[in-house]
């Protein structure tokens, strides 16, 4: 009785006897250094690349830049090409409106100040570029670009005057650009067969050929097929106007002469507008129209006759054939 009392009586204090079978969920207690030893069962495993891995991520990187870099740079050219071709509409714009409000009278593709001097306002831009720093025609839009009879047509907009792909630059040796690298305000210049210098046939070329002081004048080649401006090399723009020197136009190629170069910043070609209004990029064909750009100076051989002798230059033909033709 007293032994069946005790089993359903206050549970006892005294600690349980050890039990012969452990416990089924009893943890396993490691110490630390299982986990850090290289040589333990129980290291955690670590995500990382290897070597290998890694260069052949970079592999894969160098592939696919050197496939997109060339679509870039070509995507690049497109959309400099096409704001040359806006910045040629607008300034052919601003040169019919000027014809328009000057009794159809063109501007003037640049100003004479020995012949006629006093006639810088009639030229659609004055002075003359170089890579002087003193010369503040380079970088300075006060200078010429404003005194220009264009300027008023143009919004202000004196971005047009350059082409988007023109790299050359000068380095200001006064005013609040002094001693700092900036951009030329200018790369494009017009036919000087159309408006002249001040009106005026230049000097050295010869007066045969049919200057067009009028829109009306143009009846041959015409107007869709004379080009009024055009993208002129860095190392060749001086005066706002294009010499195109015709002796050899049209049956005596060995004759042909560059007097001037024009420039091929859209992958060898440039961008030309015509007296219609419409503009295009041409693509130059004949090496000698492209020689090595003079990096900060000038070209030689293209600043006084005999000029660049180039006999056979397709390109100059070209050039010819949309500038001017023989008085009758």
């Amino acid at each position: 009785m007293n032994t069946h009392l005790n089993r359903i009586g206050p549970k006892s204090d005294a600690p349980n006897p050890p039990s012969a079978v452990p416990p089924t969920h009893s943890a396993i207690h490691l110490p630390p250094s299982a986990f850090s030893s290289p040589h333990s069962a129980f290291r955690i495993p670590q995500s990382a690349f290897t070597l290998i891995e890694l260069l052949v991520v970079i592999a894969i990187i160098a592939i696919l830049a050197g496939m997109l870099l060339p679509a870039l740079g070509k995507a690049r050219q497109k959309a400099q090409g096409i704001q040359c071709m806006g910045n040629h509409r607008q300034l052919q714009l601003a040169w019919k409106m000027y014809a328009d409000d000057h009794g159809d009278r063109l501007c003037y593709a640049s100003n004479d100040p020995v012949r006629r001097p006093g006639t810088e306002s009639g030229a659609w831009v004055p002075g003359e570029l170089n890579f002087d720093p003193a010369n503040t025609s380079n970088w300075d839009i006060d200078k010429d670009l404003k005194r220009g009879a264009l300027w008023p047509y143009v919004g202000g907009s004196a971005g047009l005057f350059r082409c988007p792909a023109d790299r050359s630059t000068v380095k200001p040796s006064s005013g609040p650009f002094r001693g700092r690298t900036v951009p030329r305000v200018r790369s494009l210049t017009m036919n000087v067969w159309v408006g002249g210098l001040s009106g005026l046939v230049p000097t050295d070329l010869d007066p045969a050929w049919r200057l067009y002081l009028s829109p009306n004048d143009m009846v041959d080649p015409g107007p869709s097929q004379t080009f009024v401006f055009l993208d002129h090399r860095e190392d060749a723009i001086g005066k706002a106007a294009f010499w195109v020197e015709m002796k050899g136009y049209p049956d005596k190629p060995a004759q042909l002469a560059l007097a001037d170069l024009p420039a091929s910043y859209h992958h060898r070609a440039g961008g030309l507008s015509f007296a219609d209004g419409h503009s295009e990029i041409h693509r130059w064909m004949d090496p000698r129209t492209m020689p090595p750009v003079v990096k900060g100076g000038l070209a030689a051989g293209i600043w006084s006759p005999p000029w660049l002798a180039s006999p056979h230059n397709r390109d100059i033909a070209w050039l010819q054939e949309h500038a001017t033709r023989k008085l009758q």
